[in-house]
């Protein structure tokens, strides 16, 4: 069972109670990654935590809406962290050395954030009520990847080859791959690869978009 934590100073009604809510959410997503959701009960999360059946009854009506508070937790830090990369870099190239700070940091957990995130999907796959909040949660991070790359390509003074969206999606997707393969086999990879990556895709984009920009031009010119 963990310490409790110690408070210096007294704590209004409501102040404690979201002070409980915040611990019992810690605890189970620790627990989560380590056993599952299915093999967490609501028992160990509450003695993990430090509190009664009480406190967490008095928060949550059950195990599942706090799942739910769960995702909505991470959904919004994980959004705030992408949104506060994105708008305190003057630059496209300032914001990916603010990602490659981000996947040092998160390296140093990343299989029990990876662990705790998959348990999450298959809880959500599993029940067809929450895709609509899974497909919201992806939806938003998707959004504020492509106000970044819409940054990086106005910055190079180039028009994305693609919708915007479709090449947010493309780093999306490949930042979750990656992942799993620096947990799985971290040897075959660095803390920089999933930055190299984009950093890569980001060059052949803005390529890909000189190059068309250019054939448009040519065939415009010979095309009076």
């Amino acid at each position: 069972m963990k310490e409790a934590i110690t408070i210096t100073r007294r704590l209004t009604r409501q102040q404690s109670r979201e002070l409980t809510r915040e611990q019992l959410l810690q605890s189970a997503a620790e627990l989560f990654a380590e056993q599952g959701v299915s093999g967490t009960s609501v028992e160990q999360i509450v003695e993990n935590a430090g509190y009664t059946r009480g406190a967490f009854y008095g928060n949550f009506d059950g195990k599942h809406e706090l799942v739910l508070a769960l995702l909505e937790q991470r959904s919004q830090r994980e959004l705030a962290e992408i949104q506060e990369m994105t708008s305190s870099a003057g630059t496209f190239d300032e914001m990916i050395e603010h990602l490659r700070s981000w996947h040092r940091r998160r390296d140093g957990n990343l299989t029990s954030w990876l662990a705790l995130r998959t348990e999450l999907w298959l809880y959500g796959l599993r029940d067809p009520g929450l895709l609509p909040l899974l497909a919201d949660r992806e939806r938003r991070s998707r959004a504020a990847i492509a106000g970044a790359l819409e940054q990086g390509f106005a910055a190079r003074g180039v028009t994305p080859p693609a919708p915007v969206e479709l090449l947010a999606l493309v780093v999306h997707a490949l930042d979750d791959g990656l992942s799993v393969q620096r947990a799985l086999s971290p040897a075959d990879s660095t803390t920089d690869t999933v930055v190299d990556v984009v950093e890569l895709l980001m060059k052949s984009w803005t390529a890909l978009a000189r190059t068309t920009e250019s054939r448009s031009s040519d065939t415009v010119e010979t095309n009076p």
